[in-house]
């Protein structure tokens, strides 16, 4: 599909770009950008672009695809089409599979399942074997055939002893290392946060300082090891995000992320029981939310990634205790950022680009995403101001078990440019 987008406005911060231009996108490469129009042919679809905007594709570093192990929830393929219909056009895949992905043959199954897709899928390999948190797994060979990152996601690695080898190895290349945060002996068969509410409902809590130990610990360990690289995923604490403000103030290389759920919704929402609110690490309390947007303003968090989980229906539609962990993400997470955040004028759109786009790319060291006439176009288009209800009939996921059912945002993706392909958003 050729697009001529007439006076759309295009922010890219790698550039230093925002400003109103006509774009022309044929055969998947950028032929015009100009202020000044161009003559364009029959075979291009002409689209009125003045609500639009154009950013760099946006690219969300933890996602969990399912593949291999666990094909019912969701697919290498049905993961890609459900992060195009959202905006995205790269992801990283998350290893907590079966096996887990701690060898190359895994690796290369999950790359021979991405190609020829719209969405980049990237892979993030198990730090430990069988991601046990007792031997380190191969880290340098995992490299070599393409993984961009490492942790053992959905399980934190709790002995301090393993995740000082993991630094000392991860140092021969300057490798990434992420933590999922949580010391498991405080949070055993939790069901929410530990608050007065979990109390009340009779619900096994998880307290913050589960998630704050281990944060404190790493960036103690990092450091100790010779201020190695350490990501910490999905935080939801108030103290975790003081903990990472005071790291990167004296110059320690962390980094973190947060999730739209956590800066969205509130832990008094778990009176309805709703499992699709089952979330690991879980929602907090309002005084989390305010510092996770304080976070998001300041740069201490770095990034939003979705954490996207999905599950059967089946396997989420039970009583609230015995629900799995997680909800889907991708295809409302623009729409969530742009609501809550542009919206509410906490972030402006470029700083949204950047926690989206930008900011996770430069954390895995990929190549900018430039704007030339002739480069291939690595695109996202939004309508900044489009107000629409989520209908998780409208999802590509595989699974549907997302808590924003008939909620109304404002700002959604409209196209996704990549790798020679289009998609139009039916969301």
């Amino acid at each position: 599909m050729n697009i001529y987008f007439e006076k759309i406005r295009i922010i890219n911060p790698y550039q230093e770009i925002d400003a109103q231009f006509d774009l022309w996108i044929k055969n998947g490469r950028i032929m015009h950008l100009s202020p000044d129009s161009a003559k364009t042919d029959e075979d291009t679809r002409i689209v009125n672009a003045e609500s639009l905007v154009c950013s760099p594709g946006l690219f969300d570093m933890h996602v969990h695809f399912r593949e291999p192990g666990f094909e019912h929830k969701e697919t290498t393929l049905t993961g890609a089409e459900s992060a195009a219909n959202g905006g995205f056009t790269g992801v990283v895949c998350m290893p907590n599979t079966e096996p887990a992905i701690d060898n190359v043959p895994v690796c290369e199954y999950i790359a021979n399942r991405a190609k020829g897709n719209l969405v980049d899928v990237f892979i993030a390999g198990a730090i430990t074997m069988g991601r046990k948190g007792e031997r380190i797994s191969p880290m340098l060979e995992l490299l070599e055939s393409g993984v961009v990152y490492f942790t053992d996601d959905g399980t934190c690695i709790t002995k301090s002893e393993v995740m000082r080898r993991a630094f000392d190895y991860a140092a021969t290349k300057d490798i990434l290392l992420a933590q999922h945060c949580e010391e498991h002996s405080l949070t055993d068969n939790f069901a929410m946060d530990e608050s007065a509410l979990s109390y009340k409902l009779g619900l096994k809590g998880y307290p913050t300082v589960a998630e704050e130990i281990i944060v404190s610990r790493d960036i103690r360990l990092a450091e100790y090891c010779g201020n190695r690289r350490i990501h910490f995923s999905h935080v939801s604490s108030a103290g975790s995000v003081e903990l990472i403000r005071t790291a990167k103030s004296k110059g320690l290389r962390v980094s973190c992320e947060v999730t739209p759920h956590h800066f969205t919704l509130p832990n008094s929402l778990l009176d309805s029981y709703d499992p699709n609110l089952k979330m690991n690490p879980p929602l907090r309390s309002d005084q989390d939310i305010n510092a996770a947007i304080e976070g998001l303003k300041d740069g201490t968090i770095d990034c939003i990634a979705t954490d996207h989980a999905p599950h059967s229906l089946h396997e989420k539609e039970v009583e609230y205790e015995k629900a799995p962990y997680g909800v889907v993400g991708l295809e409302t997470s623009l729409g969530l950022s742009l609501t809550y955040l542009y919206h509410k004028k906490v972030l402006s759109l470029r700083e949204i680009i950047e926690k989206m786009s930008v900011n996770p790319r430069r954390l895995l060291q990929m190549d900018d995403i430039v704007f030339d006439i002739g480069s291939e176009a690595n695109i996202t288009i939004f309508g900044l101001d489009e107000e629409w209800l989520v209908n998780k009939s409208n999802f590509k996921s595989k699974s549907l078990n997302t808590p924003f059912v008939g909620m109304k945002l404002k700002g959604k993706p409209v196209f996704t440019f990549n790798n020679g392909l289009v998609h139009e958003s039916e969301l």
